[in-house]
């Protein structure tokens, strides 16, 4: 056994980073009867000059993290919330520009979105037009994530979602691939087509000097191709709906460089309804939830280097 600790052995210290997780902040924005949320989920992330509270437990560089919290907050109500995206940038650049000793801050975003409920219009004689412009619903189980990074001179945002589940009841085929002794999966010509994407794109925006892209909308856009390309491939493997999601995206929004997908195949498979002398004509199936194929690729703009993580576990 080694022991690193002895003389002629220093330990160093490696990459750290401090700040508080999953700030769970809900700003609510009143235009009159009509009010707007925006539900997000921040985590901070500080880097810099931090050796010496490692080494000896000196905090003389260290912002709390209970004031990073209450920045998060702060900012909701100074700033307001036009997207995580923005809210993150006002963050990231505020860490950095306020405190020497931070040269670097990352800031990671969740949006849950929310939609108005829609009263009936009896009811609304009722309890007043008002009551319709206040009341909302979860929407779907589809996150939104961002991720702000930003060392004082330039930026890098990485946005995307998560949980955004997808089928394609036919157009889809699964066959010419390799056997040996253990294979035991029938060739499909006509399969359903299912998965929970996880996707991240990467915008080229990098700098203050630049236009800054609209956030919103790019979001929006990016979501809308990404489902339209897997609507609209006749699929012969999950792989080829990947990367035609992927050029979609990158063909049409310049604003991004790179995406990255992580698919898991939501296996569907048919039952076996001959031992009831039932003949199942592609109608019944067994949703498996495990193990699953997982499925994960980047796809670029010609001469751009990736830069996304490849394991998104932590993204």
């Amino acid at each position: 056994m080694t022991d690193d600790s002895r003389p002629g052995r220093p330990v160093m210290l490696g990459q750290n980073q401090y700040g508080k997780a999953e700030n769970r902040v809900v700003k609510i924005t009143r235009d009159g009867a009509t009010h707007h949320i925006k539900d997000l989920n921040v985590s901070v992330a500080l880097s810099g000059d931090m050796d010496e509270v490692h080494y000896s437990g000196s905090n003389a560089n260290v912002l709390p993290t209970d004031t990073t919290k209450n920045t998060v907050y702060a900012f909701a109500k100074e700033h307001g919330i036009e997207s995580a995206e923005q809210f993150g940038i006002h963050l990231a650049r505020h860490f950095v520009t306020s405190q020497e000793p931070i040269k670097t801050a990352r800031i990671r975003i969740e949006e849950y979105t929310w939609e108005r409920i829609e009263a009936s219009d009896a009811n609304s004689r009722f309890i007043g037009a008002d009551e319709v412009k206040h009341s909302f619903v979860r929407k779907g189980q589809e996150t939104r994530v961002t991720q702000i990074t930003y060392d004082g001179s330039s930026w890098e945002v990485i946005s995307g979602l998560k949980d955004l589940v997808v089928m394609n009841s036919t157009n889809s085929e699964f066959w010419g691939y390799v056997k040996d002794k253990y294979t035991t999966l029938p060739e499909a010509y006509d399969r359903i087509l299912a998965t929970q994407v996880a996707a991240r794109w990467r915008f080229n925006w990098s700098d203050d000097e630049r236009k800054m892209p609209h956030w919103g909308k790019s979001y929006e856009q990016t979501r809308k191709h990404m489902l339209q390309a897997f609507a609209e491939t006749y699929s012969l493997s999950l792989q080829q709906t990947l990367y035609q999601m992927g050029s979609r995206i990158i063909n049409n929004r310049s604003e991004i460089d790179e995406v990255r997908f992580s698919l898991p195949n939501k296996h569907h498979f048919l039952v076996d309804l001959e031992p009831f002398g039932l003949k199942n004509d592609n109608e019944v199936y067994f949703a498996a939830d495990r193990p699953y194929g997982l499925i994960e690729a980047t796809v670029l703009r010609d001469g751009c280097e990736a830069k996304i993580p490849v394991d998104l576990t932590n993204l």
